[in-house]
């Protein structure tokens, strides 16, 4: 990323590096290449070349592999019927570099907060932890959730529909520690650095950039806690952002260190990568180039069957419950249709508990069918009118999937 001044986490970097080869061994992961179990099993994700092994890293039941180094884990989507929570060991895991922090002393982290403030901080979790907590249910989906099913195929890690859970999420308002730190006057943007390197020199760090008014809505997160336990060491231990209703990329893992900007962040990872079509669907027509972009933010409406898989067979004129999820970018669901012929007709079904605006939300419906084969679909409406498109819109990145599902059954 070049000099100092041209990247204002590096001098701070080098240093908590040097400092990382010392850390104790209160989270440790081992060499995660060698010491990952292979669970001898497998899974097809249902498009061409999805066929997965199932394997168990540290803290984790087996998952879906996409890469080891770096880990790539995709939950099964069979867990997102079993409890409107993702468990923090099935949940996915995503980085980008191999250079990720495998032990960790709480006791010496520091958080560093620095840039256009008045009073840069050097803070503990301990102080973290004193300075009042707050606490969300919130969707974290990689941007590249679903990309193996784009037609035309696209570049990037071919994933499924796993690439996504819902957690509780426990820590500190960013909006206070920001103000601890006193933002200046002009201020434009904040960066955000984590623990985790490229594993030679020249690649460019994983920092992500919220503009100031996001940064200080008081909705974003540093959060040690995932659902009511530290994080999981691949989830981001000890301290992680968390951004509700935007997409993974900016939930940077191992956050470190903070930076207040008077300028818009041009690092590699908002200024060429991770960014959409700028337009109202963030599409284009496919063998066409993107000719303005823009980078990516909220989750679009999406909405899921996860009681049934596709090709499953029910009883013939038996009642059955087909249940899912639905969410969108912090609307909060309003509505889930589901059809039993293709999309011709839709019935309404019944929704689940509401753990809140970033949250899955759970739908039911009881339907019986009648001997034969049959295409179900769901849809869902959030409480601004947005939906999802019954043909699946395409980008070069490979983002943002969000069409109507189908699920296709026999009835025997």
């Amino acid at each position: 990323m070049g000099s100092d001044s041209m990247d204002p986490h590096g001098r701070r970097r080098r240093a908590v590096m040097r400092q990382a080869g010392t850390l104790g061994a209160a989270a440790a992961l081992g060499a995660l290449g060698r010491d990952a179990l292979a669970a001898n099993k497998t899974v097809n994700l249902g498009f061409e070349n999805g066929e997965r092994e199932l394997v168990a890293f540290p803290q984790k039941r087996p998952m879906i592999l996409l890469t080891s180094r770096p880990p790539q884990l995709e939950t099964p989507f069979g867990i997102f019927n079993d409890n409107i929570i993702t468990p923090n060991d099935a949940f996915f895991v995503r980085y980008h570099w191999s250079g990720i922090p495998t032990s960790i002393d709480p006791g010496t982290f520091r958080l560093h907060v620095g840039g256009n403030v008045n009073s840069p901080l050097e803070l503990s979790l301990a102080e973290l932890k004193q300075m009042g907590g707050a606490d969300v249910v919130a969707v974290n989906q990689c941007s590249g959730n679903s990309r193996g099913f784009f037609q035309p195929r696209v570049n990037g890690g071919q994933l499924g529909n796993g690439a996504m859970g819902n957690a509780r999420w426990a820590g500190v308002p960013l909006k206070l520690v920001l103000e601890r730190a006193g933002v200046k006057a002009g201020s434009v943007q904040v960066s955000f650095n984590g623990m985790d390197m490229p594993p030679v020199p020249g690649g460019p760090d994983f920092i992500k950039a919220l503009d100031i008014d996001h940064a200080l809505d008081g909705e974003v997160l540093l959060a040690w806690q995932m659902n009511n336990a530290d994080l999981p060491v691949l989830n981001g231990y000890p301290l992680r952002l968390v951004v509700p209703g935007y997409y993974g990329t900016y939930w940077v893992k191992h956050v470190n260190d903070i930076q207040v900007l008077d300028k818009v962040f041009d690092g590699f990872w908002m200024a060429n990568a991770y960014r959409i079509p700028d337009n109202s669907c963030a599409c284009i027509q496919p063998g066409t180039a993107m000719a303005k972009t823009t980078p990516i933010k909220r989750f679009d409406v999406r909405s899921f069957i996860t009681s049934l898989a596709d090709g499953a067979q029910v009883k013939a004129g038996q009642s059955v419950v087909v249940k899912g999820i639905a969410f969108d970018g912090g609307y909060g669901i309003a509505d889930v249709a589901l059809s039993l012929d293709g999309g011709r007709t839709w019935m309404e079904t019944r929704l689940g508990q509401d753990l809140g605006r970033f949250s899955f939300r759970e739908w039911s419906a009881t339907v019986r069918l009648p001997k034969g084969r049959h295409e179900l679909k769901v849809r869902a409406v959030n409480r601004i009118g947005q939906s999802q498109p019954m043909t699946a819109l395409w980008n070069p990145p490979g983002y943002m999937r969000n069409v109507v599902e189908t699920t296709r059954v026999v009835a025997v």
